[in-house]
């Protein structure tokens, strides 16, 4: 699958403590050009999440914009998103694709050699590596793992035709170093709302990776 080069995370905690709702931090990445979205909201209720997730879909899909939901499956199926993001920690990545289907976008994250070699096993249409550097949005409990493991990893999944999703503690200043070190797309929760203009800065890192 292809992906845009900008994964912009509607990370729903961070958003609050920005001032904006999940639902307008969207628009306003959807406004500056994001095309791939996900919406990650650990402390939601199952209600408030779905009702989250399906405005961001209804407005997504209006630009031709791809929506994948951060854990729960249940929800993307729910909500009509494109797909969703698994952690090691959360359901496998073959039991959510039973639940959102054969033709939806099952992510997996990764942060070691060894888990992306397992990941490549399964059956996924991207997968993420990370922490690239150090982050304090997303304890993953893992340390950064640097553009070299970044390299190894886009070429270990590209000879498997899976692309490469890098995250943790990329910037706009390093964006493009991470993306030349072979990554499809870089994810991207704290950098995007530097400034307090979200849509300006989805759109300039749009730029920097073009």
């Amino acid at each position: 699958m292809s992906l845009s080069r900008l994964n912009a995370i509607v990370d729903a905690e961070r958003a609050v403590q920005a001032g904006w709702t999940p639902i307008d931090l969207a628009d306003a990445y959807l406004r500056g050009g994001a095309r791939f979205l996900q919406l990650r909201a650990k402390t939601m209720s199952s209600a408030e999440m779905l009702d989250a997730a399906s405005a961001i879909v209804s407005r997504a899909h209006r630009v031709g914009a791809v929506v994948i939901v951060n854990d729960r499956a249940d929800i993307a199926r729910l909500a009509d998103a494109d797909g969703v993001h698994v952690g090691q920690d959360d359901v496998s990545a073959r039991d959510a694709r039973r639940v959102v289907g054969d033709r939806a976008i099952v992510g997996l994250s990764t942060h070691s050699v060894t888990q992306l070699k397992r990941a490549l096993d399964e059956p996924i249409s991207y997968v993420a590596i990370g922490p690239v550097f150090a982050t304090a949005t997303k304890d993953t409990g893992y340390r950064a793992v640097g553009l070299d493991l970044v390299r190894a990893a886009a070429e270990r999944a590209g000879r498997r035709g899976v692309p490469l999703v890098a995250i943790g503690g990329i910037t706009i200043e390093t964006a493009r170093a991470v993306a030349e070190a072979g990554a499809a797309s870089i994810a991207v929760i704290s950098d995007l709302l530097v400034g307090g203009d979200p849509e300006a800065r989805a759109r300039a890192f749009s730029e920097r990776l073009s």
